[in-house]
């Protein structure tokens, strides 16, 4: 692959996965080329990747679109990340070091900055975030599971999931990590590979709940907030 469409791919793959190229917009070979300062044959072949990792979708008529995902295709990507970061985490219990140790805890005084300020910053959040779970997958050692993990971790839906946290769901999380490190200290791998799966899958829900509240429309959508707020207060 040349360095061309290596820097086509990167920056079409970045522009959907910011939101910058929202689900559903039309590709335009010619109009990428021109921002990605490439020929067409480039971002023709970055599409073709890009389909592969299922962020692009193309029709018959051979017109390349964002691809739109489902309520049902989300779950069925959390569903495979909870399986295989909880496998992941199960590995990485019995491989933990103090050093190991040290970086989650890092990651994680990172997202506890990030979240305790009055408007919580999630960039900064998804960053520590994403430091947290590269660290687990480096110490449980399996490149298969990387590189199975890579299209589930980076699609746009999960990139988007912390935008729908509010302050209550964003600290649960910094709490769930916290009962992770603690596994991990002492080395229990079914407690980490339980504690990981359920992470994973309040994320999913968080989503679900704001997809369908957003689909309501504005007011239903601010019920929605208001409620989980209100039993995240209760729990």
């Amino acid at each position: 692959m040349s360095r061309a469409s290596d820097r086509a791919y990167a920056a079409i793959r970045n522009m959907i996965l910011s939101g910058e190229l929202p689900p559903g917009v039309q590709l335009g070979e010619e109009a990428l080329a021109e921002k990605c300062g490439v020929s067409r044959t480039p971002v023709r072949d970055a599409l073709r990747r890009l389909e592969n990792e299922m962020l692009v979708a193309r029709t018959d008529t051979q017109r390349s679109f964002v691809a739109e995902w489902s309520l049902d295709d989300v779950r069925d990507a959390f569903d495979l990340r909870a399986m295989l970061e909880g496998y992941a985490a199960r590995l990485a219990a019995g491989r933990m070091t103090a050093d190991s140790l040290a970086q989650l805890r890092s990651a994680n005084a990172q997202i506890a900055q990030a979240i305790a300020r009055q408007q919580p910053d999630v960039g900064a959040f998804l960053e520590g975030n994403r430091l947290f779970h590269a660290a687990i997958l480096e110490v449980a050692g399996s490149r298969r599971l990387v590189a199975q993990l890579a299209a589930l971790v980076e699609q746009p839906v999960v990139w988007r999931t912390a935008h729908h946290y509010g302050p209550a769901a964003l600290h649960r999380s910094w709490s769930e990590h916290e009962e992770l490190i603690a596994a991990f200290a002492r080395r229990d791998g079914a407690w980490a590979e339980a504690i990981m799966s359920s992470h994973i899958m309040r994320a999913y829900h968080a989503y679900a709940d704001a997809h369908r509240a957003l689909s309501a429309g504005p007011g239903a959508a601010n019920d929605a907030a208001d409620a989980a707020i209100a039993v995240e207060a209760a729990e």
